[in-house]
């Protein structure tokens, strides 16, 4: 659920004292030449939050397609944006950076991917820029998919090096990788898995969590998942098998018999379906779903879908934990505009950017009020629609 109060509150998280023995992941931090080092972050910078619809009408080269109570749509490259007055007048105000760019794939796609080393410089030349925009405990969520080599059966270290060279650019900290698995990925690369049957389908993409600082704002209590059945009966029965375990951790006979309201989520993901909007105890996502009030929009309305969309779970995860009420994400490849359907359900303000002007226009799909705003179109003309174009 979204956080009620849209005040910006302080949610870093403060150590507690425990009731059970100490492990050596709960001791003291070592000590510097300068004593104590805290856990705690600096005091933050209060920055007024701008008013994104006066922003997005003051700087006229901005193209709006559409805007809703906390956000707005633009069509535009993402480049032209984020920098120059438009830019600047954003600096210090994202709390978090959501996005998925166009996979570094080894063949060029409609979303208009770019290809090998190309791709890692283009990606690159984004570091800073988004950097800059960060409020001082902001985050930056990348998600990128696998490539591999042409004509061979072996994978291409080309993501991993793009994520290592964006997060050298802009100076960042890696907080935490995450990977998302999706069980419905077609069985790909075809030539080796389907084919020759050499390999296994590639069925996931990872995520990395990055910040200038190494605090981010974040709260892993707005991301709780259902207790397995297991926990329930331990806490319900109040009981278990306390001692040392093989990894030599002590639990206490009090360790686990406090109801926290959920169980904190490992870091690989899952859902079940696009429109599934919390995570399981592994994050799954299968974009399978055609019968989303998304899909069904653009079919009645003759415009071509995203090929690559998200499920909208893996966007609110990631706002739910870095971000509150009130707080601004913005998402400089919107695609389909997953990011700022699952923001403005979560009463987060957004700005998406999308080149595309057709999967821009689709993106009015994600919200319901909006939909009333394009007619449907007769059947006889839907065969007539223009094709979607590749992004520049």
């Amino acid at each position: 659920m979204a956080d009620k109060n849209p005040s910006r509150l302080n949610t870093s998280l403060k150590p507690t004292k425990k009731a059970h023995t100490t492990r050596a992941a709960d001791a003291a931090p070592p000590r510097s030449a300068r004593g104590t080092r805290s856990p705690h972050p600096p005091a933050k910078k209060v920055v007024p939050p701008i008013v994104i619809h006066d922003w997005a009408t003051k700087h006229k080269s901005i193209k709006v397609e559409y805007a809703t109570e906390r956000g707005v749509s633009i069509v535009s490259k993402s480049e032209d944006v984020l920098s120059g007055r438009t830019g600047a007048a954003l600096r210090g105000q994202v709390q978090l950076v959501f996005s998925s760019p166009p996979f570094p794939l080894n063949r060029k796609k409609k979303y208009g991917n770019l290809e090998g080393s190309n791709f890692k410089k283009w990606l690159r030349g984004y570091a800073k820029k988004l950097k800059e925009l960060l409020t001082e405990d902001g985050s930056i969520v990348i998600e990128m998919g696998n490539a591999w080599v042409p004509q061979k059966p072996i994978m291409s270290t080309l993501a991993i090096e793009t994520l290592l060279e964006f997060k050298r650019a802009a100076k960042l900290h890696l907080i935490q990788e995450f990977i998302w698995f999706n069980p419905a990925r077609l069985p790909t690369p075809a030539q080796w898995v389907t084919v020759n049957r050499m390999r296994v389908k590639d069925a996931f993409t990872r995520l990395w969590w990055m910040s200038p600082t190494e605090y981010p704002k974040a709260d892993n209590r707005r991301v709780l998942v259902p207790y397995s059945g297991s926990m329930k009966t331990l806490l319900k029965n109040q009981r278990y098998n306390s001692g040392t375990r093989p990894s030599e951790h002590v639990i206490s006979p009090t360790s686990f018999l406090t109801d926290n309201g959920g169980a904190i989520p490992p870091n690989v993901l899952m859902l079940e379906s696009e429109e599934e909007t919390a995570p399981s105890n592994v994050l799954v996502g299968a974009n399978t779903n055609g019968v989303d009030g998304y899909h069904k929009f653009c079919k009645s309305r003759g415009l071509k879908p995203h090929p690559a969309r998200m499920p909208i779970g893996l966007a609110k995860f990631f706002i739910n934990l870095c971000t509150e009420a009130g707080d601004l994400v913005l998402d400089p490849f919107g695609g389909s505009n997953t990011t700022g359907a699952a923001a403005e359900e979560l009463m987060r303000r957004w700005i998406t950017v999308e080149i595309n002007e057709q999967y821009a226009a689709a993106g009015r799909g994600r919200f319901p009020h909006l939909v009333a705003q394009v007619p449907p179109i007769p059947d006889e003309l839907k065969n007539a629609a223009l094709p979607v174009t590749a992004e520049a």
